[in-house]
């Protein structure tokens, strides 16, 4: 039996909860959870937002533990062994995405927490490609929220090829925004902070920022027309799109990773004069998590986190839930669950 931490209805307390996971499959691992971050999707699917989620939800997509055991067929991960799972758990790999690399936009890709239990437990399991190995130079305790919020920033710097070159801004300094100006300072770029609290500006350029923008202050904003090749939007509220469209060189991109919760509202004419993109991506593939892992080992990445025991799991929810997390969450296993 696998012991776990559940919801049995939107907005419920997590509860302790057993299941009984069958027989492993030929392909999967089973992965003993040491440590486990709470994201804002978790969060999602615990309160049924998007209307995806099915009760008892477990949650918990941003695992770091080890193999307990491997299918038959699984020849690439060892018993002991320290991994990651973050999104997906799952995918095909027969289709036109799965075969160009692309598995992350697998139109039939398995969600870690829908429809399936999660990482809120003493043990989760993962078909074998989207089970990662850690890189030994990354601390796992702090590890989780790269294989959510790292890839989620990681990717864009891959699929759209950016340069070291470039200038480009990130929106919002919290969970993913933090992690992406780590990033893209290591990456090379002329780094930009936008946010509505002046007050993060000495800690966004700790972070990796070269300038600090006070995204309340129309001046300040008029002050970077046509500066950027990137601009990431990790905020999930909804903004006046037009300025940042503004802030972009012809060519730029304006790209989203965070959900808003509105729709991008815009007038073509700004895209058509200076051609210029309106984009989004999920995550990324699990070669493309290999390298952010890579990445972030060599550079000495990682998140910013707070920790809660397992035990504490409704706290740490409430925590993220009111807006304090600073500024990742991760639960850390001490004991048993069934204790």
């Amino acid at each position: 039996m696998i012991n776990a931490y559940a919801a049995q209805k939107a907005g419920a307390k997590l509860e302790l909860f057993q299941y009984d996971p069958g027989l492993l499959k030929e392909e999967e691992v089973e992965v003993n959870v040491e440590y486990c971050g709470v994201c804002h999707s978790d969060l999602s699917i615990l309160n049924n937002e998007w209307g995806i989620s099915e009760y008892p939800v477990v949650g918990g997509h941003e695992v770091v533990g080890t193999v307990a055991a491997i299918g038959d067929r699984v020849t690439t991960l060892k018993v002991g062994q320290r991994v990651g799972i973050g999104w997906f758990s799952h995918s095909c790999k027969h289709c036109e995405w799965c075969m160009s690399g692309n598995h992350n936009l697998c139109l039939t890709s398995e969600k870690t927490i829908v429809g399936r239990y999660g990482g809120f437990a003493d043990r989760v399991r993962a078909n074998v490609e989207w089970v990662i190995p850690l890189p030994e130079n990354i601390d796992p305790a702090k590890a989780g929220p790269l294989f959510c919020g790292g890839i989620t920033v990681f990717n864009p710097l891959v699929q759209f090829d950016i340069k070291p070159t470039d200038r480009v801004g990130v929106i919002g300094i919290g969970g993913l925004g933090h992690l992406a100006l780590r990033f893209m300072k290591a990456w090379g770029c002329d780094v930009t902070a936008f946010s509505t609290n002046p007050n993060k500006e000495a800690e966004a350029r700790e972070l990796g920022a070269n300038h600090f923008i006070n995204s309340r202050d129309p001046k300040a904003l008029e002050t970077v027309a046509n500066s950027f090749d990137l601009i990431l939007s990790t905020a999930n509220a909804d903004l006046d799109w037009s300025i940042y469209l503004n802030a972009l060189r012809p060519k730029g991109r304006l790209h989203f990773v965070g959900v808003v919760p509105s729709s991008i509202q815009t007038f073509s004419f700004a895209l058509i004069a200076g051609q210029k993109s309106l984009s989004g991506t999920p995550l990324g593939s699990p070669a493309t998590v290999v390298k952010m892992l890579d990445f972030a080992a060599r550079h000495g990445i990682q998140p910013v986190t707070e920790t809660f025991a397992f035990s504490e799991i409704n706290q740490a929810i409430e925590h993220l839930e009111a807006g304090k997390a600073r500024y990742r969450i991760v639960l850390k296993h001490s004991s048993s669950m069934t204790s």
